[in-house]
């Protein structure tokens, strides 16, 4: 709701700002540290990674590239937040865990202010 459609770039980089807390504070269930690693496509693959958050920029789909994200991990654990079920299906056969969006809105560090 926050116009996000009019510029991706910018609503990648606000996206990229209020997960550095999440890395640094982890989620309920999953404690810190956390690599955080945000997949951008389009115009907003021109958004940097920053402290606490990896950007990846997909060259083509960002689902492909979430997924290329997730193979090159194993065998560790990652987990990948996303509402789509065709992409939680991909992830999963690759052995990753799947969060829906609220597990990240409803956490106390995303989007909360860094400690300075």
């Amino acid at each position: 709701p926050d116009g996000w459609w009019r510029d991706g770039a910018a609503a990648a980089e606000r996206l990229r700002d209020a997960l550095a807390p999440v890395a640094e504070h982890g989620l309920p269930g999953l404690p810190a540290p956390l690599d955080v690693v945000l997949v951008v496509e389009g115009k907003a693959r021109r958004v940097q990674s920053r402290p606490g958050v990896a950007v990846v920029a997909a060259a083509g789909s960002g689902d492909d590239a979430i997924v290329d994200v997730v193979a090159s991990r194993r065998p560790d654990p990652v987990y990948v937040v996303t509402a789509d079920r065709q992409l939680r299906e991909r992830v999963r056969a690759l052995g990753a865990r799947v969060l829906g969006p609220k597990s990240l809105l409803d956490a106390p560090s995303f989007g909360a202010e860094p400690a300075g």
